[in-house]
């Protein structure tokens, strides 16, 4: 006795077969997703502002200063486009 093969099945058959195999494909793929552990959360840098090791920071704007007092800044232009904060001055230097 021989095993029928693909090619020997009715489309309809053959279309069950393709069906049947898409589907354990995709519930496969949808398993290894949900059972697989994500990237870790990305943790982004402080803020210069946030870091006490920065003593002075401009986001293009404004330049804020730290004192003992507290963080200080100056008042941005009208029409001035802020970027990112970046550090000026680090406090080793």
């Amino acid at each position: 006795m021989t095993t029928p093969t693909i090619q020997d099945q009715s489309p309809s058959a053959r279309d069950g077969v393709i069906a049947w195999s898409v589907a354990a494909l995709v519930a496969a793929t949808v398993l290894i997703g949900a059972l697989v552990p994500g990237p870790a959360p990305h943790h982004a840098a402080a803020k210069p502002g946030e870091d006490t090791a920065c003593l002075e920071w401009s986001d293009g704007c404004r330049v804020c200063q730290r004192s003992a007092d507290g963080a200080a800044c100056s008042l941005p232009g009208i029409a001035c486009t802020p970027t990112k904060d970046r550090c000026l001055r680090p406090s080793g230097g």
